[in-house]
């Protein structure tokens, strides 16, 4: 379930700026409130993420709904562009070696990762991102999309260019971890940057 306060990405993001609208989307939150039935409570909710996207021209506000295919490619453009210096760096793979030997801290980067990239995709308010069909009711598609891509391009270019060896299967696994950090938060802003 969407907070539906945080849905709005007229009227608090940019107050006044289209008053009509802003009227609308009040109207349409009070009766949001008095509805009971689910079916219309759902149906109220569509018509506010319609008068939403309809309303919003500018690349900046609007509201970023599903993952596709246009949605993983900005995500793996982001996580290369942002993660490339990281690989060129010789401190990714003494950090990638310490936190092989420090296990505790290899899962705490991860969880920091994981809350870096929801603080993006949906705590900042950067853009309006809705969770649309989540994976088993919970999950959010645009999170797993841009976790599995922008993780997926660090193994690859990381292995690609030779900068780990699978031979270590564990300090190569951190490694590519420390990679992955930066790649994520690129990841999540390519994908919803440009505001598709």
């Amino acid at each position: 379930m969407s907070d539906p306060q945080r849905e709005r990405s007229g009227g608090e993001s940019n107050p006044g700026e289209d008053p009509e609208l802003d009227d609308l989307l009040d109207e349409l939150e009070t009766l949001e409130e008095t509805v009971d039935d689910p079916e219309e409570l759902e149906q109220v909710r569509e018509t506010m993420r319609v008068a939403r996207r309809v309303s919003t021209p500018s690349a900046f506000g609007r509201v970023i709904r599903g993952f596709d295919r246009h949605d993983a490619a900005e995500a793996a453009v982001g996580s290369v562009l942002i993660g490339v210096p990281m690989l060129a760096e010789g401190g990714t793979l003494e950090i990638g070696a310490h936190l092989a030997t420090h296990p505790a801290l290899l899962v705490a980067t991860l969880f920091a990762t994981v809350g870096l990239v929801v603080g993006v995709l949906y705590v900042a308010e950067i853009q309006q991102v809705e969770i649309y069909q989540p994976f088993f009711g919970v999950v959010p598609r645009r999170l797993v999309g841009v976790l599995t891509i922008s993780f997926l391009s660090a193994t690859l270019l990381m292995t690609g260019w030779g900068r780990i060896d699978w031979t270590t299967p564990w300090l190569a696994l951190c490694q590519t971890t420390v990679t992955f950090v930066p790649m994520a938060v690129g990841a999540a802003l390519g994908d919803i940057l440009p505001g598709s």
